[in-house]
């Protein structure tokens, strides 16, 4: 047997693993327990990539082939998908220089990606056993900090930047366009796509089966940065180019079909949509998703039931996912199921009708943040910026009377805090920005690691009081930061500019550090703005707009030209008007009653017009006022009635 064995590895070669895997099972045949021809099995099988067969004769040797083969039966685990099970035999491996790569990517796949860095920065900083070895750090490395970003913990990532030696193979181009895209910088991150196509395309070290594998999988980042642009034409012209059944992974056949949709045609089909986004075949348990990618694959799933009415079925579920999740919570992932909660029991009603079904949830659940941010966006589409302002403050207090300290990082959580200070800016209420900004500010100041963006803009916001206790309140946030970042120029100028005015000598061996004033005033002439003079502002007068139309002044204005069709039959602009044309024709001095009839009546009416000209016009009355006189009415006569005849 042994000189089977050793005749079969000197004609060895790398494409023949299904002879040695023949042999072996061959010898295994007249003797099972041979601990030699099983390892040399379980390599034969791992080379072949069938890694479940691998970790079934790992079973099957007992204990004795597992001591023997720990780095192969971590490999065969993590590569099986059980990556746990993978890290907890690598752990008593740490001397092994291939038991670290295996534990490093066993926590890359469990999303422990601060561990998985750690692990690589430790390699990296020891000498590469073989010759291709630094090249796999670097990519797995960076890829690892694509993920940190992915994750919001990009100041944990070995590169914030990507930098020249990122463009030397598509690997690391690639991964460096995932770290822009996490970022937001999707700008750059097209760029480096590309750079990362061209440099795939020119490979020689790849095979073209591996070539079109790895142009698929760039493809279909490229699809989801063009959709997010905005550059819809481009894109569906790449979806056309994507041909799912070429793509060998299933997660990766899963987005690029769920990218083919976005980029389709709109307006589409909800209810065709919602059908062609479960035809996807089901994932297994070694093609699962990262977190955030199966965070959005559940609210595309989840909006599109909403587009197609399924409200119960969405609530129902949302509420399930909500029941299992600890609130309150500043996680995207938990909110967004709360706002798709929200959204199912106002049936996609805003408004006052989707506030009527969403306010009662409030009670159900009151430290929900996604609920809140949802209450409160409804209101500011309303306009109705006070009741989002009051149902920010309650959620914002019922936090702050917590006795739970997750609870307080919630409560003082920069986004909540920015969406309070924008309601108060709307409204105009520069005190309430002043002391929400110092209360937060003074709860991160005792923190090991402060939020920095926020405890400057709480800094500055106290800069604008001339009250002392806000300005030394101020400096101590300022020195704050600048205990934690020496480097940081705005934090030692804001640092100076709070004690400049109430305790100088504090800071002036501060002050020299910065940038002198007559260095920032070089460019400035100071004789052309002499000359120029002090610039004045028009005064405007404040015009009171009342609901009514003002009427418009006349005076200095050209008069209208009134058309003809609007004037009067037979009129002259050179004689003057009559100043009775807007009396009744009868109560006109000119009246001139006709028929007998007509006379006596205006002979009974006192003040009317006689035969005498406009000599009873002034008779009731000295001061030219008409009175109606005293009048007898006389009834007519009775008319005979008419006898019926008989």
């Amino acid at each position: 047997m042994a000189t089977t064995l050793s005749t079969l590895m000197k004609r060895a070669t790398i494409d023949d693993h299904e002879d040695v895997l023949r042999v072996c099972n061959a010898e295994l045949k007249h003797g099972k327990g041979d601990l030699e021809i099983l390892y040399i099995k379980l390599i034969a099988l791992l080379k072949l990539e069938r890694y479940d067969e691998a970790v079934w004769l790992l079973e099957e040797g007992g204990e004795i082939l597992k001591r023997r083969a720990q780095l192969e039966h971590a490999y065969a685990l993590y590569k099986n998908g059980e990556f746990e099970e993978a890290k907890k035999i690598t752990n008593d491996l740490h001397a092994n220089r291939g038991a670290r790569h295996v534990e490093a990517q066993a926590s890359y796949r469990l999303e422990e990606f601060r561990q998985a860095g750690e692990i690589y920065r430790d390699l990296s900083s020891t000498q590469a056993a073989i010759d291709s070895e630094e090249n796999d750090l670097r990519i797995n490395s960076t890829a690892n900090d694509a993920q940190l970003e992915w994750k919001k913990q990009g100041q944990l990532a070995r590169k914030q930047k990507p930098g020249r030696a990122d463009l030397d193979a598509f690997e690391t181009a690639y991964n460096a366009a995932c770290g822009c895209i996490a970022r937001g910088e999707l700008g750059q991150g097209e760029i480096l796509l590309k750079r990362a196509k061209d440099l795939c395309s020119s490979s020689d070290d790849l095979s073209n089966q591996e070539k079109t594998t790895e142009l698929l999988s760039i493809g279909v980042q490229q699809l989801f940065v063009l959709n997010a642009l905005g550059k819809i034409d481009q894109a569906k012209i790449l979806a056309k180019e994507i041909t799912l059944n070429d793509i060998p992974d299933l997660s990766t056949r899963q987005i690029a079909h769920i990218n083919k949709l976005a980029a389709s045609s709109t307006p589409t089909n909800p209810y065709l949509d919602h059908r062609l986004f479960h035809s996807t075949s089901t994932l297994t348990h070694t093609n699962e998703l990262f977190e955030f990618q199966m965070d959005l694959t559940r609210r595309n799933r989840t909006i599109l039931d909403l587009l197609t009415s399924k409200y119960t079925g969405v609530a129902k579920s949302t509420a399930k996912i909500l029941s299992s999740c600890s609130s309150p919570t500043i996680s995207a992932a938990i909110n967004g199921v709360s706002v798709n909660n929200a959204a199912a029991h106002a049936h996609n009603q805003l408004a006052k009708l989707g506030l009527k079904e969403i306010l009662p949830l409030l009670e159900k659940r009151p430290t929900d943040v996604g609920l809140v941010l949802t209450i409160v966006q409804l209101y500011a589409l309303a306009n109705n910026f006070g009741s989002a302002i009051t149902i920010m403050e309650s959620f914002l207090k019922r936090l702050e009377n917590s006795k739970v300290e997750k609870d307080q990082d919630v409560r003082f959580a920069p986004g909540l805090v920015a969406v309070l200070i924008s309601l108060y800016k709307s409204q105009g209420r520069k005190s309430n920005i002043k002391t929400e900004l110092a209360k937060t500010a003074s709860y991160w100041k005792h923190k090991s690691k402060g939020v920095i963006t926020l405890m400057r803009a709480a800094g500055l916001s106290l800069l604008e009081s001339l009250n002392p206790e806000d300005l030394k309140s101020a400096g101590e946030i300022f020195e704050s930061l600048r205990n934690q970042d020496p480097s940081d120029r705005f934090a030692v100028a804001g640092y100076v500019a709070a004690y400049a005015m109430t305790d100088l000598s504090k800071v002036e061996s501060e002050a020299e550090h910065l940038t002198p004033v007559n260095k920032l005033t070089t460019s400035i002439d100071i004789v052309t703005l002499e000359e120029a003079g002090v610039p004045q502002l028009r005064s405007i007068k404040t015009v009171t707009v009342g609901r009514k139309r003002t009427r418009e002044d006349t005076s200095k204005g050209v008069r209208k030209r009134v058309r003809k069709s609007r004037l009067p039959k037979g009129y002259d602009p050179n004689k003057p008007a009559d100043p009775e044309r807007w009396f009744p024709l009868r109560d006109r001095s000119i009246y001139r009653p006709k028929g007998k009839k007509g006379k006596q009546k205006a002979a009974l009416t006192q003040g009317g017009a006689s035969g005498r000209g406009n000599d009873g016009l002034n008779m009731a009355g000295s001061d030219g006022v008409t009175k109606q006189a005293n009048t007898v009415i006389v009834p007519a006569s009775k008319a005979k009635k008419k006898k019926s005849k008989k």
